[in-house]
């Protein structure tokens, strides 16, 4: 059986919404990273065997399969196929799954695993008022006596269930931000990220290089002013949350006799991939049994992994998160996460894989472990080891 690595990950910077990447089309953005990841090692997408890209909301611009749109934007082949995935915010994460799948079952050499979403031109939910009805039927409200599942709510319940306080949430914040600044500063990011031509403030073109979402110098003070957004008395703020964000990520797959064919050097292969499933009310818990999962399947224990990756999706995540795993917040989310970096649903996955990577191969750390939390109580985990 061939073994699958990744060669390569590159990302947009990510912006802000109504930023830096408003004014381009999703197909754009896709084909962009696309382009940008082949010509930087001189890969003849010819030789691409299927594109496999993450969305979230496919409606309007991201409607009609944007990973094919996407590969043709870059100008790759017409013989280029491409499949769009949706395993809500882990959409892009699962892409890389299903493409190291494929290249280790020998269906294809070369693969290419990503994400995009514009969020500010294709707003969240709006694939969901396209037509009547709602898309969770009576059966589930017959099960969970309710018809709509908010992950805002859920990150509520999570806080109370480990018993968070807003100060701890805030904190939690505040470090995102400051770890992700000083990532910039150090330009940890600069062999990640594919300039493109963005907008100021003012309609003028730039380029467009560093995240946008980034707020350094905060205080417990500023944070504590914010309101709740989903319970009076909670502590879930548009301070602690994840922000609403464009951008896009690919990471480049193959079988190792086809990097050697290449004269490609391997980064990473995955060494586990794992999912679980949990109640899609609290909906955000996933991550801790996925995690657990990886680590039984891997024979690997926690204390084996050098670095975590845990979406910030809401600060209450990784804070349970590491509560239920035992694992310090120095080893998680060390440049950073959704809350400084934006998270960009379908394309997160691949924005916070290509970090890891990148992470990885720069501090010499033999395993990383991914998880994210995803809409419908769900999580995927996958554990990452260095090529040497």
């Amino acid at each position: 059986m061939p073994e699958a690595v990744i060669v390569d990950a590159a990302r947009t910077a990510t912006g802000k919404r109504n930023g830096a990447l408003r004014d381009i089309h999703p197909v754009t953005l896709g084909g962009h990273v696309l382009k940008g990841l082949a010509e930087r090692n001189s890969l003849d997408p010819q030789i691409v065997d299927d594109v496999i890209f993450g969305c979230v909301v496919q409606a309007g611009e991201q409607a009609s399969n944007v990973a094919r749109w996407s590969a043709l934007a870059a100008g790759w082949p017409e013989t280029t196929p491409g499949t769009t995935v949706d395993r809500a915010c882990g959409s892009s994460q699962q892409a890389l799954t299903f493409a190291i799948a494929s290249v280790m079952a020998g269906h294809y050499d070369v693969a290419v695993a990503g994400g995009v979403e514009t969020m500010t031109r294709v707003p969240m939910g709006s694939n969901r008022t396209n037509g009547p009805g709602k898309p969770f039927g009576p059966s589930i409200f017959e099960r969970y006596g309710q018809e709509e599942f908010s992950q805002g709510v859920g990150a509520e319940m999570v806080a109370e269930q480990w018993g968070f306080d807003r100060t701890q949430m805030d904190q939690l914040a505040l470090d995102s931000h400051a770890r992700a600044q000083a990532a910039t500063e150090r330009g940890d990011f600069a062999d990640q990220i594919l300039p493109i031509t963005g907008l100021t403030k003012e309609g003028e073109e730039f380029e467009f290089k560093q995240d946008q979402g980034i707020r350094p110098g905060g205080t417990l003070e500023t944070l504590g002013g914010l309101k709740t957004v989903f319970k009076d008395d909670g502590v879930i703020t548009a301070g602690n949350s994840s922000q609403i964000s464009d951008g896009a990520a690919a990471l480049l797959v193959m079988t190792d006799v086809k990097a050697r064919e290449l004269g490609l050097k391997p980064i990473a292969k995955v060494h586990t991939a794992a999912l679980a499933g949990a109640n899609p009310i609290i909906m955000l818990t996933a991550p801790i049994p996925a995690t657990q999962k990886a680590l039984k399947k891997s024979g690997l224990s926690a204390s084996d992994i050098g670095v975590f990756e845990v979406n910030e999706a809401f600060a209450s995540v990784p804070a349970a998160w590491m509560k239920e795993i035992g694992v310090d917040w120095d080893k998680v989310n060390p440049n950073g996460g959704a809350i400084a970096l934006g998270h960009p649903l379908g394309a997160s996955g691949a924005r916070i894989m290509t970090d890891l990577i990148h992470h990885m191969r720069r501090t010499g750390t033999r395993y990383g472990l991914q998880t994210m939390c995803e809409a419908g109580g769900q999580a995927n985990a996958t554990i990452l080891e260095l090529v040497d």
